[in-house]
């Protein structure tokens, strides 16, 4: 019996790993932040038993067996150096609040990179096979070739909260009636607001359509011969784009707000959370110890903290000095005279700070992974943003209690103290905090477990057509209902001439009346 079970056993793996699918991971945005998000599909589908190959700027260090990497890292030169540049930020110079402005600068990153030779090489070797693209969505679309080439369905990526950019590639744009901008600086629903929303999807919807031909010149020069090698014609851009099986969002009900999503985009906010691994022995020690707490400040990833002027720097250090709590500062460079109760740290293990319990606050820049992150902790956070959708992110946790929004100048330091004053002092913020914890990881399977089981789903069902969206195939004025009210307008014009007409007539009749009277 015991041999029966052995064998049973052996047969249930050997099924299993004969049925693990071949998955292209499309990560190219040369950031740590999105090379985190990318890192997330790699580990999950892996441990589901499928093999990986994964296109990233940021290669993973000690990979699996079942983990193939195409290294383009040599596309960090095609970032704008100063794009980022956190005083510039602070003075007004740059304003990255513009969806064409992003648009602009990653598709030339993009463009650029599915040029290099590595890329031209993989996707013209004809033993190159997979049974589905996860591609990363970040203001271009260029990668849905990918699928083209290879000739298999692709699922979307979005790494922000549902918005009109992304589930339009898939549904239809939302209804600024009651949903934010995801560039918004605020988070409401004014005259003001919802007009600005109005002239943006008009101004993407118009862009879209403007520039097809020239874009599909662009998806050509890259995906074309590559796609005709393999005896297949390569499909206009439009029908490209628009033709994603899935798209999986970056994204929670508790991070956003509760709108009618289509029945193929799935959240799976919180993936890249890795379980709480041990901090190094100086961190827990210095966290253990704290018993005032601990303040937990970093701008993430894409900012720099160094680049802040050094006069705002020293005077954050001289209002940090004052507190009780101790202050964990992660900074890309050690800077000196730092006071007793500041640690600067280069490197910082986000995820295990938050978890300590002698966290009692994050300073952030607002940007998503760090708002799951700390709901995933159940810390309230004061939120400093820069750009992208950090100030909707920021403004959203205000309004749900668990944090506070400022801007970051340099009348920062003083406005900060009295923040972290009210934020440590006030329990409702840790309440809320907690409680939108405990929803954010009450789910059914983790978000991982969903992300594997939604790429096997979109191979298994052959590009889940029966879940897209008819809106995607919906002409823009049976969306607004023009030809139903052109009708309506039309019928009333037409009755309002034929009362007159009557009218005129009656008229007549009596007129001739009188005249025979």
């Amino acid at each position: 019996m015991f041999v029966y079970s052995k064998i049973i056993i052996l047969l249930t793996v050997a099924v299993n790993f004969c049925y693990g699918y071949k998955v292209l991971v499309v990560f190219p945005i040369p950031g740590r932040s999105h090379s985190i998000l990318g890192e997330g599909y790699v580990k999950h589908l892996l441990a589901a038993g499928h093999e990986v190959t994964y296109i990233t700027p940021l290669p993973v260090k000690e990979p699996h067996p079942k983990l193939r990497q195409v290294d383009v890292s040599e596309n960090f030169k095609f970032m704008p150096t100063d794009i980022f540049n956190v005083e510039k930020f602070m003075t007004k110079e740059i304003d990255l609040q513009d969806y064409f402005l992003f648009h602009g600068v990653m598709h030339g990153v993009l463009y650029k990179t599915y040029q290099l030779p590595v890329i031209q090489k993989f996707i013209n070797d004809p033993k190159e096979q997979y049974d589905v693209v996860v591609i990363e969505w970040l203001y271009s679309e260029l990668s849905s070739g990918f699928s083209s080439v290879f000739n298999c369905p692709y699922i979307w990526s979005s790494s922000m909260i549902p918005h009109t950019a992304v589930l339009s590639l898939i549904d239809d744009h939302v209804n600024p009636a009651y949903n934010v901008h995801h560039l918004s600086r605020h988070y409401t629903t004014t005259f003001w607001d919802r007009l600005q929303h109005w002239y943006f999807i008009a101004k993407l919807s118009y862009y879209r359509w403007s520039e097809r031909n020239e874009y599909n010149e662009y998806f050509k020069n890259i995906f074309g011969q590559a796609t005709i090698k393999r005896g297949n014609q390569l499909p206009h851009f439009d029908d490209v784009r628009y033709n994603g099986s899935m798209m999986l969002g970056n994204s929670h009900a508790v991070t956003g707000d509760g709108i009618a999503l289509p029945e193929n985009y799935k959240h799976i906010g919180g993936y890249h959370i890795k379980d709480t691994e041990p901090l190094p022995k100086d961190l827990q020690k210095l966290m253990d110890e704290s018993k005032n707490g601990v303040i937990y400040f970093s701008m993430g990833s894409m900012l720099k903290g160094s680049g802040i002027p050094e006069a705002t720097k020293r005077k954050l250090l001289d209002m940090f000095s004052e507190l009780k709590q101790t202050v964990i500062w992660k900074l890309e460079k050690v800077i000196p005279n730092v006071p007793e109760n500041v640690h600067i740290v280069t490197w910082a293990p986000q995820p295990g700070i938050l978890a300590h319990p002698n966290c009692v606050l994050f300073i952030t820049h607002g940007g998503l992974l760090s708002i799951m992150e700390t709901l995933n902790a159940g810390i309230p956070i004061i939120g400093m943003p820069f750009f992208a959708d950090q100030y909707v992110n920021i403004e959203r946790a205000a309004a749900k209690g668990f944090g506070m929004a400022m801007d970051f100048n340099e009348k920062t330091p003083d406005l900060l103290r009295d923040a972290i004053k009210e934020m440590v002092e006030n329990p409702s913020y840790k309440q809320r905090a907690k409680e939108f914890s405990a929803i954010f990881k009450n789910n059914i399977v983790t978000p991982g477990q969903q992300l594997a089981y939604w790429v096997e789903y979109v191979i298994e069902t052959k590009g889940t057509v029966h879940l897209r969206s008819p809106a995607i195939l919906a002409s823009w004025y049976k969306k607004f209902h023009i030809d139903i009210v052109f009708v309506f307008v039309l019928g009333f014009i037409l009755v309002i001439k034929l009362c007159k007409s009557l009218l005129m007539l009656i008229k007549i009749d009596d007129s001739q009346k009188k005249k025979k009277s």
